[in-house]
């Protein structure tokens, strides 16, 4: 897997979380939005994250 096929996967991954809360009636909208800020950041750390899993398989 590629570092740009990682970032898609990561990416769709992340999105399908947030779509679920958004479908939860049980989630508070406050606790929404800032998850929805949460995974937004930790979407910008999926090369790092890459790397990460890539080291360690080596």
């Amino acid at each position: 897997m590629t570092k740009e096929e990682f970032g898609s996967v990561f990416q769709e991954s992340l999105d399908a979380i947030l779509e679920a809360m958004a479908e939860n009636q049980e989630i508070d909208p406050e606790k929404f939005y800032n998850m929805t800020c949460i995974l937004e950041n930790l979407s910008f750390f999926s090369p790092i994250l890459y790397n990460a899993i890539r080291s360690k398989k080596l």
